[in-house]
């Protein structure tokens, strides 16, 4: 397991407390979950953007509170549009021998047969909620949209049986799919001057 994270409990209250302690390089966050009562906390912005980039954004943190460690994941993440930096981070702390459900990115591979004959890909669903235990969580989920033609989609119920944990998605919840390519008014100008 990797090295753990110190957070430090905070007031809650002013924005502008909120305002110097990201001035100071932390992180305003909160922790809550198994045997804990939410807990305003705060952590070091330098110290979580390394976690975060060696373990992934689903990896487990033990984190350091009151002395005792606590295993947390994150829950969500605030980010401040303009300047792309983290304002406030929800950390879950969980039981190690629980399944829980945590949202996990869907990453496609490879070229699809219908984007090479012109079509256009679309994936309307970026993440699947998955079950699983703390321990087993991947950092995507990966589906191969290789063989998707034209026309086609990929949906929860094409890749339930392939993976090592329970997808909470609805059978329909598209992942993948390759629309027609759409013909513009222009282009059907030419087509016709072509015919005539």
């Amino acid at each position: 397991m990797s090295t753990v994270l110190s957070v430090n409990k905070r007031e809650t209250g002013h924005r502008s407390t909120l305002t110097q302690l990201r001035k100071g390089g932390a992180i305003p966050a909160v922790i809550y979950g198994y045997k804990l009562d939410s807990t305003p906390i705060s952590i070091s912005a330098k110290e979580f953007r390394q976690f975060v980039q060696k373990n992934g954004r689903n990896g487990v943190i033990p984190v350091e509170l009151d002395g005792e460690r606590v295993n947390v994941v994150v829950s969500e993440v605030q980010k401040c549009t303009l300047k792309d930096e983290v304002n406030h981070v929800d950390f879950l702390a969980i039981n190690m021998t629980e399944e829980l459900e945590v949202d996990v990115a869907v990453t496609l591979t490879g070229e699809s047969v219908g984007v090479s004959e012109g079509g256009i890909l679309m994936q309307p669903n970026l993440e699947v909620k998955i079950k699983v235990k703390p321990t087993d969580i991947p950092e995507t989920l990966e589906i191969d949209i290789t063989k998707l033609a034209i026309g086609e989609s990929i949906m929860v119920a094409d890749i339930r049986n392939q993976v090592d944990f329970d997808i909470v998605n609805e059978d329909d919840h598209i992942l993948a799919t390759i629309m027609a390519p759409t013909v513009s008014a222009e282009d059907e100008e030419v087509e016709e001057s072509v015919e005539a």
